[in-house]
């Protein structure tokens, strides 16, 4: 299925994105991405999806872009402990050290940890909670840390793999009726007390009239 999202003017497009927007007769988008479905029957052309696909789900997977840091040495890419900072060792206190071993293999292997580019790599982030979704504006709330920078693009996708967790919601569903059971508690103790109170003020009422009387 190809989705299609965001404003964009016609004096934007090129002619074949014209032609590919008037045959289907809709208005033109921004962004045109391709998703897979097992039932295409499901959807139609020109149907508008929303957040109704995560209506009845707690966790989700987003993916995006990180965050670009450009040229990242080895300390900061890798997490590398650098050299000593004494006993012989100068200038190159934040390398990384030997590459290899010796003339056998007398290679460095692919995928050595080097310094390089840093972040704008496409990485998923799993299991983020869903706290809140809003249908009418098309917001969903989730807790967690989400890849990439402020108004950046985001894809989401119903988690994979199945976790058995208590969700916030939840959590603060059973604080919330242990809170009501001590209050009730609370009144209740609070009313025993109070009644027993207007006991013992009633029988010493009548202990002073029945004294009254019999002088």
């Amino acid at each position: 299925i190809k989705v299609g999202f965001g404003k964009i003017k016609n004096s934007k497009l090129t002619k074949q994105m014209k032609g590919v927007f008037t045959k289907k007769a809709t208005e033109p988008k921004k962004i045109l991405k391709e998703f897979r479905v097992n039932n295409i029957s499901e959807f139609k052309e020109g149907n508008e999806i929303g957040l109704e696909l995560f209506k009845d789900q707690k966790y989700v997977d987003i993916t995006a872009k990180t965050i670009g840091k450009g040229f990242a040495g080895v300390m900061k890419r890798h997490n590398f402990s650098g050299n000593r900072a004494s006993h012989g060792v100068s200038v190159t206190h934040r390398s990384h050290g030997s590459t290899g071993q010796n003339q056998d293999p007398g290679k460095v292997f692919k995928g050595k940890k080097m310094a390089g580019h840093m972040g704008n790599k496409v990485r998923t982030i799993q299991n983020l909670e869903i706290i809140k979704s809003d249908l009418e504006n098309n917001l969903i709330f989730v807790k967690g840390s989400v890849p990439g920078s402020k108004n950046s693009l985001v894809l989401i996708r119903k988690n994979v793999k199945k976790i058995v967790r208590t969700t916030t919601l939840e959590k603060n569903s059973k604080i919330q009726t242990q809170v009501l059971k001590k209050t009730e508690k609370k009144l209740d103790t609070i009313k025993t007390s109070n009644q027993q109170k207007n006991l013992t003020k009633t029988e010493n009422k009548k202990t002073t009239e029945k004294k009254e009387e019999k002088k």
